[in-house]
């Protein structure tokens, strides 16, 4: 797998007036129906916000194409799952992934467009969970309302790493002594305050905790 990453990325690199059509092909492709089960998108698209932060790739052009590829991917997927029914399921090669398909289906029924919304970011649910909502009927509006808003978070959210990573080791590379030391008494801080915020929210939760046994207990006794 990693093997194809570098190839895709060494391609969009050398072929830089095409790479963003050839993006959204890639991310349409990933988005679709089962490969999306097979084959995971985020270590290309953190790979291309590695680009973009060396100055490769256009980031608005990265995005617009990789939002656009994934979010008619979402879309073939809702339509074929209309058009072909709940029996699709019981078919090739959607029988051989029951368990995908069941969890789809109960993320579908407790959240729908949410459902719809965050699936795109967990391997499986990315393509069984539109295929759902076109065997179920759900509303067309609705569905390309969190296929639209989903597909632009998915390309910003795997880009964002690679760029980050990038951008921050260039960064790191030109702070002085000082700096690394105000980096790490804010770091020592900050990590004090999501610790002492954890204990506080720990100990609150106790105490709800202990209401609601107090409660009980009235209502028994």
């Amino acid at each position: 797998m990693g093997e194809i990453v570098d190839g895709i990325i060494a391609w969009l690199s050398a072929n830089q007036d095409i790479a963003g059509p050839a993006l959204g092909g890639l991310c349409l492709f990933l988005c679709l129906g089962i490969v999306g089960i097979l084959i995971t998108a985020p270590p290309v698209l953190v790979a291309v916000g590695g680009l973009i932060a060396a100055g490769s790739l256009n980031a608005y052009a990265m995005i617009g194409w990789a939002s656009a590829g994934a979010m008619i991917g979402f879309a073939i997927t809702y339509y074929a799952g209309r058009w072909l029914g709940p029996g699709v399921v019981h078919r090739w090669p959607l029988k051989n992934y029951r368990r995908a398909v069941a969890r789809s289906r109960l993320l579908f029924r407790r959240y729908a467009s949410t459902a719809v919304f965050f699936c795109r970011f967990f391997g499986p649910l990315r393509c069984t969970v539109p295929l759902v909502a076109g065997i179920t009927g759900m509303n067309q509006r609705r569905f390309m309302t969190a296929n639209a808003l989903s597909a632009v978070a998915w390309a910003i959210g795997f880009m964002a790493p690679g760029w980050i990573a990038v951008r921050g080791m260039a960064e790191l590379e030109t702070l002085g002594e000082a700096h690394w030391l105000s980096i790490t008494v804010a770091g020592l801080v900050l990590a004090g305050v999501i610790v002492a915020l954890g204990f506080k929210y720990q100990r609150a939760r106790l105490e709800r905790q202990r209401l609601r046994r107090r409660r009980a207990a009235r209502r028994e006794a």
